[in-house]
C-alpha cells in the first residue's frame, strides 16, 4: 500500500522558522554558499536554537500518538543537502519527530506545496510566501526577530488570527481603504447577514477544528479572532463563522487599538496578520507572521 499523508495536517516549514539560524543566514546572504556549507557542517553536532515558529510545530506535532499520526511536518528550505543534516540532528535533538524534507540549494522550494498537498508554510523568505498564497496554500513571512512563544501552555496549541483578507476575504476591507471608516462600518452593517467568502487561512482553521474534534485527551486547540472590527462590523464576522459551522475560542474586536499588548495576553504560538504594521508591533510580543495577501499586499 503506497504511502500517503491524506487526512493529515500538513505543515511545511523552512529552516530558519524552525531553528534560529539568523547568524548562519548572514553568511548566506553573502551570496558564498561554500563558506555557509562548511559552517553548517562544522557546526553539525551543535544543535540549533529553537526559532519562531519551534512552539507552534513542537505543540502539533505532539498530537501524534501511537493509535493515529494526524499531524506531518516537512521541511521546505532553500538550504542545500548539506546544512539540511543539521536541521535533521537539530529536530532529532529536540525530539521532534520531522523525517521529511526538501532543499534547494538557494531555488524556490514553494512549488513543493503541491504534492505534500500543504495545510499551512512557514518561510522567512517573502517571495516564496506570495507564490505559495498565489497556489491557494495558507502561507505567512515568519518575522525572525519575534518574541517567543510562551511556555505557560504545554497542551495547548494556541492560535490567533486577523480576520479580513486572512480568514475572511477583503471585500470589505476594499470598502475600508476606497471609503474609509463610515463607509466600512455601513457597508458591514447591512451585509451582517450575508457571510463572507473565505480568507487564504479558511482552509487552516478548517483543517485545525477537524484536529480538534479528532482531539486527544493530551493536547488541544484555542484560537482567536484578533481584529480591528467593533460593533456594528462585528456581527459579520461572527455569522461568517457560524455559516462556516466554524467555532474560534476567542473573539477580539479592537476597534483600531493596537493588537500586540492584548496577544501577549492570549498567548498564541502564532499570530497571523495581513498588514505589516500590524505584524511589526504584535511581533514585540508573540510570535508573528505576515500574510502576503488582500489589498493592502497589492
Amino acid at each position: 500500500m503506497p504511502v500517503t499523508l491524506e487526512g493529515q495536517l500538513v505543515v511545511a516549514i523552512s529552516s530558519r522558522a524552525l531553528f534560529d539560524f539568523e547568524e548562519e543566514n548572514r553568511l548566506f546572504e553573502t551570496g558564498d554558499d561554500r563558506a555557509y556549507m562548511k559552517l553548517q557542517l562544522d557546526r553539525l553536532e551543535q544543535p540549533a536554537q529553537p526559532g519562531v515558529a519551534f512552539s507552534l510545530v513542537r505543540k502539533l506535532l505532539a498530537f501524534n500518538d501511537a493509535s493515529a499520526q494526524r499531524v506531518e511536518v516537512v521541511i521546505l528550505s532553500r538550504n542545500d543537502p548539506v546544512s539540511g543534516m543539521r536541521v535533521f540532528r537539530s529536530a532529532q535533538h529536540y525530539g521532534l519527530p520531522i523525517q521529511r524534507g526538501s532543499f534547494t540549494r538557494g531555488q524556490p522550494p514553494w512549488r513543493y506545496l503541491r504534492p505534500l498537498r500543504a495545510n499551512l508554510f512557514l518561510s522567512t523568505h517573502l517571495a516564496d510566501v506570495r507564490a505559495a498564497l498565489d497556489a491557494g496554500v495558507p502561507a505567512a513571512q515568519v518575522y525572525p526577530q519575534s518574541v517567543h512563544a510562551s511556555d505557560a501552555h504545554p497542551h495547548e496549541v494556541r492560535i490567533a488570527f486577523d480576520g479580513d483578507a486572512v480568514l475572511f476575504s477583503d471585500e470589505a476591507e476594499r470598502v475600508y481603504q476606497a471609503q474609509g471608516l463610515s463607509a466600512f462600518q455601513a457597508h458591514e452593517a447591512s451585509h451582517a447577514a450575508q457571510p463572507l467568502a473565505g480568507g487564504p487561512f479558511k482552509p487552516l482553521l478548517e483543517a485545525l477544528h477537524r484536529l480538534q474534534a479528532e482531539g486527544t485527551n493530551d493536547m488541544h486547540i484555542r484560537t482567536a479572532l484578533v481584529t480591528a472590527r467593533s460593533a456594528p462590523a462585528h456581527e459579520r464576522a461572527i455569522r461568517t463563522l457560524m455559516d462556516w459551522n466554524i467555532e474560534v475560542d476567542e473573539a477580539m474586536f479592537l476597534g483600531g487599538l493596537p493588537k500586540g499588548e492584548f496577544l501577549r495576553e492570549f498567548e498564541p504560538d502564532f499570530f497571523f496578520d495581513d498588514q505589516t504594521g500590524h505584524i511589526e508591533m504584535a511581533s514585540l510580543h508573540v510570535p508573528s507572521g505576515h500574510v502576503a495577501s488582500g489589498i493592502s499586499n497589492g
